[in-house]
């Protein structure tokens, strides 16, 4: 009988290994791309989230104040660690969608001792209400009077318009029946202003404070006792400076009836 051959050893690939490696290439490849577009982040979406998270917080009296500054530039990311979200702002066109189903939630009810004077200031401010010229909302502060700058006063200057006056009659009317202590802020956008009347945001903003107080004393006899006036220029914005509208919504003069309750 033939012998039968052997079979030769069959032949062993040594380049299998090759598979594996770019295999592994792929994914860690994919991984540092993922690890890069994680670390990038859109400014303007997270200052936006930061003014909107702001809103709810401020409203509700967690965050009276702070240094905290959102950067607007969409140039380059911002590094989580600089995102902060303490800053006395409240609202703009992006976080309004995320602000306002919540509004019923975080929305603070009138301090107790100041429940009626904010319905009397609602019904006798409601046609300039209607107009978006005036705003009354609550803080745990207290009642906050919100005169905007393009229904009240001409650009650049700390007059109130003749055509508001009978606005301001109205507020008058109201406050003039109550004793708590007003506080009234001047408040402008981030444009440098300098004409001839003042240097500076700074120097508008507290003669429109002064001027209403002085209105108030020599027109309605108020107790100047009662009265105090801060210029905050543009360092308490309510909406980012970025836009006309809300540079706009900026320019204003606050007035805060004061929540006797509270101690300033």
């Amino acid at each position: 009988m033939r012998k039968r051959r052997k079979h030769s050893e069959q032949h062993v690939n040594h380049e299998r290994w090759l598979v594996s490696y770019a295999d592994f290439v792929t994914l860690l490849f994919a991984f540092f791309v993922v690890l890069y577009a994680s670390s990038q982040v859109d400014k303007r979406k997270v200052g936006n989230l930061a003014l909107a998270i702001q809103v709810a917080f401020q409203q509700l009296g967690v965050f009276d104040t702070s240094n905290t500054k959102i950067p607007l530039s969409d140039s380059e990311a911002v590094p989580f660690s600089q995102v902060q979200v303490v800053e006395n702002s409240e609202r703009t066109n992006d976080f309004r969608k995320f602000v306002q189903p919540m509004k019923g939630i975080l929305s603070p009810v009138s301090p107790a001792p100041l429940k009626g004077v904010q319905a009397d200031l609602l019904k006798a401010l409601a046609p300039e209400i209607d107009k978006h010229v005036v705003s009354v909302t609550a803080r745990p502060e207290g009642i906050v009077v919100s005169l905007r700058e393009v229904g009240f006063y001409e650009s650049g200057s700390s007059s109130i318009r003749p055509s508001s006056q009978g606005a301001i009659d109205r507020l008058a009317a109201v406050l003039s029946t109550r004793a708590e202590a007003l506080r009234i802020e001047g408040h402008t956008d981030n444009i440098p202003i300098h004409n001839q009347h003042f240097d500076s945001n700074w120097e508008l903003s507290t003669a429109r404070a002064t001027d209403l107080i002085k209105l108030f004393i020599l027109r309605y006899h108020f107790d100047a006792a009662r009265l105090s006036a801060s210029g905050f220029a543009q360092y308490h914005p309510v909406a980012l400076n970025d836009s006309d509208e809300d540079r706009a919504r900026n320019r204003r003069v606050d007035i805060v009836i004061l929540n006797p309750a509270r101690q300033y």
